[in-house]
C-alpha cells in the first residue's frame, strides 16, 4: 500500500480491501451531494479508468475524513490537442469539514501532478450558494472560461 505522508496529521492511502469500507462510509453535508459524486460513483469511474484516475482515503491518525480522486493526464477534448490533470473528486466527511482536510487533499494532489511535470492543476465544480466556488477561490483557482458538464473549470497555476 502506498501512504503520502507529510508528518504528523493527515495523509493519503491508496483504496485497498482493507480500507474499502471506510472510503465507502464518506459522506458530504446533505446540502453538498448535489456537488459531488458520492464516493461509490468515484470508484466505479476509477475502476474503468484505471491508468487517469488516482483515487485516495484521506486519514487523520486513524480516522477516515474524506476521499479525493485525481485525474492524470486526460484527453480534454477527446481530440488529442489538449491534456489536463486536476482534481476531480473531493468528498470531505460533513463532521470533518472546516479543519483544513481539503486544503490538505488539494495540496497533496498539486504535489503528484507537479511530481508528473505538469504545471497546472484544474477542476470543475457546481455553481450554487452550498457549492465550493469559494473553497476554490480561496485557494488560488481561477474560472478559465469555461463550462464542463455545466460545471464552472478552473485553474491553479502550479509554480
Amino acid at each position: 500500500m502506498t501512504t503520502i505522508t507529510t508528518g504528523p496529521g493527515p495523509r493519503l492511502e491508496e483504496i485497498t480491501p482493507a480500507n474499502f469500507e471506510a472510503a465507502m462510509g464518506i459522506r458530504v453535508r446533505p446540502d453538498q451531494e448535489f456537488a459531488v459524486s458520492p464516493v461509490v460513483k468515484s470508484l466505479a469511474e476509477a475502476y474503468v479508468h484505471p491508468g487517469t484516475a488516482w483515487p485516495r482515503l484521506i486519514v487523520d491518525e486513524d480516522r477516515p475524513v474524506g476521499f479525493l480522486m485525481a485525474f492524470l493526464d486526460i484527453d480534454w477534448h477527446l481530440d488529442g490537442t489538449v491534456i489536463r490533470s486536476g482534481l476531480w473528486r473531493l468528498n470531505i466527511a460533513a463532521d470533518q469539514q472546516g479543519r483544513g482536510y481539503g486544503r490538505f487533499a488539494v495540496e497533496s494532489v498539486a504535489a503528484e501532478i507537479r511530481r508528473r511535470g505538469s504545471k497546472e492543476l484544474y477542476v470543475t465544480w457546481h455553481e450554487g450558494p452550498a457549492g465550493p466556488a469559494g473553497f476554490y477561490a480561496g485557494l488560488g483557482f481561477r474560472p478559465n472560461g469555461e463550462l464542463s458538464e455545466g460545471e464552472t473549470v478552473g485553474v491553479l497555476e502550479l509554480p
